[in-house]
């Protein structure tokens, strides 16, 4: 099969407007990050959410957990976690992960494993910290395989200098179609799914996610080309 593969047919081009990816801080992310940041970014009930949804969509055997630290949420760890992220401190006090590897998305969208090595791909709380999510997206489906999930789950929370602008400057349900964006730029995805994780009413920290299978190259209509 060719890589990346053809853009799917209903995205006719791209919807972000310039200065869409643009951050207050445009330096190197290696610098931000340089020191460890030992804190939980959500609150319990958030938190609590995240495990429960990956829980629920039954997140389990090899799974890469991307722009990752020191806690990855999940109520049962995964048979092998292998986290990414920025902060080598971080990674290493992530009492899930059986590998951990230090490595900027920004800097670098390719991820550093071979084709096909993982059942799942998460991403929590971190999604709107990419510059060049569709390439992220798009290798995101290559480590995969095939029909295997890639979960993002996020909040309002986060490093507003860090964030991209689109991101920042809209509202909850506009982020989940901002996710979903993603994933049809991307080609290689069957339909996402959005969910506010967290009820309505929550006075917390809402958690929200947007989640797609991996689409398989034999189905029809997958977006996916031999």
């Amino acid at each position: 099969m060719a890589w990346p593969p053809r853009q799917t047919e209903r995205v006719d081009s791209n919807p972000f407007p310039p200065g869409f990816f643009d951050r207050a801080d445009p330096s190197p992310d290696s610098a931000f990050y340089s020191w460890p940041r030992l804190v939980t970014h959500l609150d319990d009930d958030a938190i609590a959410a995240v495990g429960a949804l990956y829980e629920e969509l039954g997140i389990s055997g090899d799974v890469l957990d991307l722009m990752s630290s020191w806690v990855s949420h999940f109520r049962t760890p995964p048979a092998r976690l292998t986290v990414l992220g920025m902060n080598s401190d971080e990674l290493d006090e992530n009492p899930s992960a059986a590998v951990a590897v230090v490595h900027d998305l920004n800097a670098e969208p390719r991820l550093p494993f071979p084709d096909e090595s993982f059942d799942a791909v998460v991403c929590c709380v971190s999604v709107d910290y990419l510059t060049r999510p569709i390439e992220v997206f798009t290798d995101a489906a290559r480590v995969l395989r095939p029909g295997a999930p890639f979960v993002c789950a996020f909040s309002n929370r986060c490093f507003p200098s860090k964030a991209i602008r689109g991101w920042l400057y809209t509202d909850d349900e506009r982020r989940c179609e901002i996710v979903e964006q993603y994933f049809h730029l991307a080609g290689c995805w069957d339909e996402p799914h959005s969910q506010r994780r967290t009820p309505a009413s929550h006075p917390g920290d809402p958690l929200l996610a947007v989640w797609a299978q991996r689409a398989n190259p034999k189905r029809s209509g997958s977006g996916l080309r031999s």
